[in-house]
């Protein structure tokens, strides 16, 4: 699959206004917000972020809506046009994915699963 840059991820104006907000909150003015797929999870991938200080060497970075978004060239490919959002409901508060390639997801929505049917499950969230 071809990863291409201006569709690669997005961020809503939400979840944007939150990343900004932990970045200046831990003296980050200007980091980054890492997003990464990782194996596991109940379903095959899990989703991950972090703060990020800098841009590693081969990461691909984005800028959205005054947020540095840094994806590894793997994670990449499973990526490929989600959309990252901010919850805060009764039920929920925090970033979520929404992910188009993901075929099968978990309740805790933190997992996935892709039509190739990679990646290796592990127990629930």
């Amino acid at each position: 699959m071809e990863v291409t840059q201006e569709t690669l991820v997005n961020i809503t104006e939400k979840a944007a206004e939150k990343a900004k907000a932990l970045l200046q909150a831990r003296e980050l003015p200007q980091g980054a917000l890492r997003v990464f797929v990782a194996g596991g999870g109940c379903s095959g991938y899990q989703y991950g972020m972090a703060l990020a200080r800098a841009a590693e060497e081969d990461d691909i970075v984005l800028d959205q809506l005054g947020v540095r978004i840094l994806v590894d060239p793997e994670s990449a490919q499973y990526l490929q046009g989600a959309e990252i959002d901010y919850v805060d409901d009764i039920m929920k508060s925090g970033f979520s994915i929404f992910n188009p390639n993901a075929v099968k997801s978990c309740a805790c929505g933190s997992s996935f699963q892709t039509a190739d049917g990679s990646g290796q499950a592990r127990s629930c969230c």
